[in-house]
């Protein structure tokens, strides 16, 4: 069952980010990921919640997700995210 992690992030310095992105990019990829939206403009349709830079992931299943998410490729990414960004990033099983 495909599977999709949806990442809303704030970035707080944008040339370390660049840096992450690099990696994070080649690193999905690796586990069968793809991007289906990466930081494009959003529109809030009902509700308050404010987003800040919105990411579309897309994966075969959920196991596919957790392996690239927990990969020492991904971990590498992570660590330049540190100081760069903060932010969330949910898992959800597609029907």
């Amino acid at each position: 069952m495909t599977a999709y992690v949806l990442v809303d992030v704030d970035v707080t310095d944008a040339e370390q980010y660049d840096r992450y992105r690099s990696l994070a990019a080649a690193s999905v990829g690796q586990y069968g990921g793809r991007y289906l939206a990466r930081g494009g403009a959003s529109e809030v349709l009902e509700g308050d919640r404010v987003p800040h830079r919105l990411v579309v992931l897309e994966f075969p299943d959920a196991d596919a997700a957790r392996r690239w998410y927990r990969s020492p490729e991904y971990t590498e990414a992570k660590a330049l995210r540190d100081g760069a960004a903060t932010g969330s990033f949910i898992l959800v099983e597609g029907t």
